[in-house]
């Protein structure tokens, strides 16, 4: 039961951090949906013809009703009376000022809102409805309901009667479809349309006259469009939202006053009509409906800054980090490629050449073949850390000089280095994975930097043996561009976070007063990398030192190593934190190394998903267009960085056309794969060594290699 519980906190956590995630994706899919453009009624009508729209509905009044029977009936406003009507609010700059000239005047006025503005504005709702005035549907999102099939249709509605019902708990039978305030724009598409309302139980409200404000035209000219002909009764179009109002709101007191100068009295669309109210109060489960919605709203509209903000801490922290790498990588590469520049003397020491293997009998073999082509003089250790597919004896089986099988009881990766490092021979330790194999000069190239003294460690170039498929081709993109290009950035900083278990080169007097390699976390490389930091130690990266590593074939084992590679590091980072406070050489990591690994391996990728997030939203919500050509100037710019890194390691740029498709999916995988090991790390569980299921499909390689120096 015990266990049980321990294996149960991470779960629910993990479970809780993905719950986390959703909520945000919600959000901001929600703001999306209460913040998308409003449109006006500038928008090009259609030309459809009209032949299944009755006369009597063309000809009729502006206020359209269906009986029992589905006969429509048309409602004139009668002679003298204006329907002051206004559209697409409520708005928190336009709308009280409307309310304003309207309660100076003591003039009713009916109100068609949207439903995502009252959302977002619940409190202008029971402002107009305690004033006394109409409220009506304008839909939720001001959608052309002729060009939307009747679910959407059904959801416009729906929506918009929550919202009213939180925001002031009422709901209305009152409707004005957007794009077709006048009678003249029902033609055959709108019309079942209208016909659908009708039997759903709505009247339908039109106009007689349109002030053309969202036009912004002169004030007298929108007084001039909204007078009615003749002392005829008019429902007459204004706008208390979507765009510049002041000069609506300028010309309507005028307008009023000069209406009742001619004789004119102003009521509400259904007051013209002497019918009952519109407007009934809303059931008790629609209103708490409506209010969650609101409070979700409110809760995004206050959370949408923070993460704008955000968004552009780690956008910038991207470029940032693409710009340093690509100038520091520069800078390394003309270091270390001048004529002049070299390590001190040769170094031809022999060489310990550990590999710690747990059930590597589909690897172990290429493994060995490929150490014992070594061009440099080395022995070979292999520790058999309690294997039980018999890779201790395939190693025996192969009979090669200079290689001992050491076996003990599992105990771990660390407790199998260490078992090596007590073996071992000679001072010069190599360390690789037994799924990994070297090319012939490898471990020379590896061990030139040892001629410099001060040097007490040197990580190699690690390659994707196994880059066939979509997988293998992200992987190899990684290791290439950010593995590489980051150890050079790191080398030149002198703040190396990690010698890559495949291929690392050690002073075994180093990794002894370092303590040795410890079980303390997951990642062990990491650990014993700022050890030597700390201790003083110099950590270089040859990048003519190749590795060819097997690198996971599905998604599933790429998950479990990326989660012990992420959780290991957290591990390290935690246990090393008092190196932000060290003084002098040792804490040259925490002041420079410990800051850069944690923004660009845990905060930055953490966060990076926002930026595909906000590419979504604007693309949806926004201008599809420039959030497209934002996403992808990003893209290109990883591009150009891949590429100079592939220029680097000599690599065909074939796999770069896999790059984009990365950003999209890979980059998700290994958000998820970093929210895991948050999760866990914040739980304090513990992991055994995961052993990754291995295909040995990576053989020796027959590239050519540098002859050694005698």
């Amino acid at each position: 039961m015990a266990a049980a519980g321990r294996h149960a906190v991470p779960r629910l956590r993990l479970v809780l951090g993905v719950a986390t995630l959703v909520a945000v994706v919600c959000g901001i899919l929600l703001d999306g949906y209460l913040h998308a453009e409003v449109g006006n009624d500038a928008r090009v009508h259609r030309t459809l013809r009209a032949d299944h729209v009755p006369d009597r509905v063309r000809t009729g009044g502006p206020v359209l009703a269906f009986d029992d029977r589905g006969r429509p009936t048309g409602h004139r406003i009668p002679a003298r009376t204006i329907a002051l009507t206004f559209d697409d609010g409520p708005d928190p700059r336009w709308t009280p000022e409307i309310l304003k000239v309207l309660r100076d005047h003591d003039v009713p006025g009916t109100f068609f809102v949207l439903g995502q503005m009252v959302v977002r504005h619940p409190g202008l709702v029971r402002r107009v409805r305690a004033a006394g005035h109409e409220i009506g549907v304008h839909t939720f999102t001001h959608s052309d309901l002729a060009y939307q099939d009747r679910g959407r249709v059904d959801r416009e509605l729906a929506q918009s009667q929550v919202a009213l019902a939180g925001a002031a708990g009422i709901t209305s039978s009152l409707f004005r479809a957007p794009y077709a305030s006048t009678l003249g724009a029902l033609d055959d598409l709108l019309w079942p349309v209208q016909r659908y309302l009708g039997d759903r139980g709505y009247i339908s409200a039109f106009i007689d006259v349109d002030s053309q404000d969202w036009k912004r035209p002169p004030v007298e000219r929108i007084i001039r469009n909204a007078t009615p002909k003749a002392g005829k009764g008019a429902a007459v179009l204004f706008h208390d939202a979507g765009g510049d109002r002041s000069r609506t709101v300028r010309a309507l007191g005028t307008y009023i006053e000069r209406m009742q100068a001619k004789g004119y009295t102003f009521t509400t669309v259904t007051g013209a009509l002497g019918a009952g109210t519109a407007v009934h109060p809303a059931d008790g489960s629609r209103v708490w409906q409506g209010r969650a919605l609101i409070w979700a709203a409110a809760l995004t509209h206050f959370a949408m800054p923070g993460l704008a903000w955000l968004l552009a801490v780690v956008g910038l922290a991207v470029i940032a980090r693409l710009l340093m790498m690509l100038v520091l990588a520069w800078w390394h590469r003309r270091a270390r490629d001048r004529r002049r520049f070299t390590w001190g003397r040769t170094v031809e020491e022999r060489v310990s050449v550990i590999v710690p293997a747990y059930n590597e009998k589909e690897c172990i073999a290429n493994t060995v073949n490929s150490l014992a082509a070594s061009t440099h003089p080395i022995e070979i250790l292999v520790v058999d850390d309690g294997s039980t597919d018999g890779t201790g004896d395939i190693v025996t089986a192969l009979g090669l000089p200079n290689v001992r099988v050491l076996r003990q009881e599992n105990a771990g990766k660390a407790a199998a280095l260490n078992h090596g490092i007590a073996e071992a021979r000679y001072d010069l330790i190599v360390m690789m994975d037994g799924d990994t194999v070297f090319e012939p000069g490898t471990v020379h190239e590896l061990v030139r930097p040892f001629a410099d003294p001060g040097v007490g460690a040197v990580a190699g170039n690690a390659k994707v043996g196994n880059r066939a498929g979509l997988i293998g081709a992200w992987q190899h993109i990684e290791y290439v561009m950010g593995f590489n290009l980051d150890r050079r950035m790191y080398d030149l900083l002198r703040c190396m976070p990690t010698i890559p278990g495949a291929i690392g080169a050690f002073r075994r007097r180093a990794v002894l007063e370092a303590g040795g390699m410890s079980a303390d976390t997951l990642a062990e490389d990491t650990d014993i990398t700022i050890a030597l930091h700390r201790a003083g130690w110099r950590v270089v990266y040859q990048d003519s030192a190749h590795a060819w590593t097997e690198a996971p074939s599905t998604v599933a084992q790429l998950w479990r190593q990326r989660y012990r590679w992420s959780y290991g590091t957290m591990q390290a980072l935690w246990k090393h934190r008092r190196s932000l406070v060290d003084h002098g050489p040792s804490g040259r990591f925490g002041r420079v190394g410990m800051p850069l690994v944690v923004l660009f391996q845990v905060v930055a990728p953490l966060c990076a998903p926002l930026i595909d997030l906000f590419t979504l939203y604007g693309v949806v919500f926004l201008d599809p267009v420039k959030s497209l050509l934002a996403w992808w100037a990003l893209v290109l710019l990883q591009l150009l960085a891949a590429a100079y890194a592939f220029r680097l390691d000599r690599e065909r740029y074939g796999p770069l056309l896999a790059l984009p498709l990365q950003q999209i999916a890979y980059r998700q995988l290994m958000y998820l794969v970093l929210l895991h090991s948050c999760v866990t790390a914040a739980s304090g569980a513990l992991l055994p060594w995961q052993k990754l299921r291995r295909t040995g499909e990576v053989d020796p390689p027959r590239t050519p290699t540098p002859e050694p120096v005698r």
